[in-house]
């Protein structure tokens, strides 16, 4: 009887011990069941607007003087005297060579004698003429002669004036090609000279480009030399004519700087600054997540985000470019990124 009632016991204890597992279990499901609220994320946002990028090129051209001129001599003879050494300054119609003109001034001495004759041999046959004397025949033959005279004058002064070489324009000496006792012929090279009070700067330009150049505009040229120095230029010439590169030659003045002189021959950066601005869609770059290579920002759509790719442009310091990728008027999240994922449920707190 006792062993009956301790059974029943034992087995009562562990009916209630089930009992109760059982309840504790129900009561953790429906707990895990009930639905938890999920907090949204803060974040900020811009609008996707139309902004004017500007676009600028940037290109390396060559320097080069605003005149190079080969001397040549002119006549044939001895250089008697040289006045001018590499790296003078010499002003236009300064002598440089002076060649042997003995019998050039003798051959101008006789010219001008026979057109002195000839003037008075035709005043006295028109004297004669107008009293009668005269024929019209001999008047003509006097004129004639005169004319005759006056060209080997004009020759002969013109051969004595090329004795002396001079400087076709004002610059700077660059080579000497004749010394002292130097026999010249017509065509000789002398020496060279160049002007670069202003200089060109010649840039080849790729087709794409070139069409929006506008002659008269400006450009900013800086050089490897005077880092920060900046000089302004004029477009003066657009090629109408490319290369195989399709590539077009521009022409670009400048004023040389007395304070930070640029030489012939030297490197330049030229950014063109007159390519119109194009209007096209823009973000703040703070909206962007990844490189500028692969870049993502994430578009609020009603209360949630969704994750998009874009294409990029330019770059304007706190904006950059979109190419592709959104429309206006859409709102791109700014700050809060780290925290979203694609569908992310958000909350704007832009301030007004």
């Amino acid at each position: 009887m006792k062993k009956a009632l301790l059974y029943i016991l034992v087995l009562g204890g562990i009916t209630a011990l089930i009992v109760n597992t059982l309840y504790s279990n129900k009561k953790t499901l429906e707990t895990k069941k009930k639905p938890v609220a999920i907090k949204p994320v803060a974040v900020t946002t811009a609008e996707v607007i139309e902004r004017k990028f500007e676009d600028n090129l940037l290109l390396i051209g060559t320097i080069i003087p605003n005149r190079d001129v080969m001397v040549v001599s002119e006549t044939q003879g001895k250089a008697k005297q040289v006045t001018f050494e590499v790296g003078d300054y010499k002003q236009a119609g300064s002598v440089l060579v002076k060649v042997d003109d003995e019998l050039k001034k003798a051959n101008l001495e006789s010219a001008q004698a026979t057109y002195e004759k000839a003037q008075k041999d035709l005043q006295r046959l028109e004297e004669l003429y107008k009293k009668n004397v005269g024929t019209l025949s001999q008047l003509e033959q006097a004129r004639h002669a005169l004319k005759i005279a006056e060209t080997q004058l004009i020759v002969a002064r013109r051969q004595f004036h090329d004795t002396e070489i001079t400087a076709p324009i004002s610059g700077i000496i660059t080579s000497r090609l004749v010394e002292t006792g130097s026999m010249l012929a017509p065509g000789s090279p002398v020496a060279n000279i160049i002007d670069i009070s202003q200089l060109k700067v010649r840039v080849n330009v790729p087709e794409m480009d070139v069409f929006k150049l506008k002659v008269g505009s400006q450009v900013k040229i800086t050089t490897e030399v005077y880092p920060g120095v900046n000089y302004t230029g004029t477009i003066r010439y657009i090629s109408s004519k490319g290369d195989e590169a399709h590539t077009y030659p521009v022409e670009i003045i400048l004023s040389n700087n007395p304070q930070y002189p640029l030489k012939a021959g030297m490197y330049a950066k030229i950014e063109f600054l007159s390519i119109d601005a194009n209007a096209s869609l823009a973000i703040p770059r703070k909206a962007i997540t990844g490189s500028t290579k692969e870049p993502i920002v994430y578009v609020v759509q009603g209360n949630r985000v969704k994750q998009r790719k874009i294409l990029v442009g330019k770059d304007a310091g706190n904006y950059i470019q979109v190419l592709s990728g959104l429309e206006p008027g859409e709102q791109v999240v700014t700050s809060g990124q780290i925290n979203l994922q694609d569908n992310t449920l958000v909350s704007v707190v832009n301030e007004n």
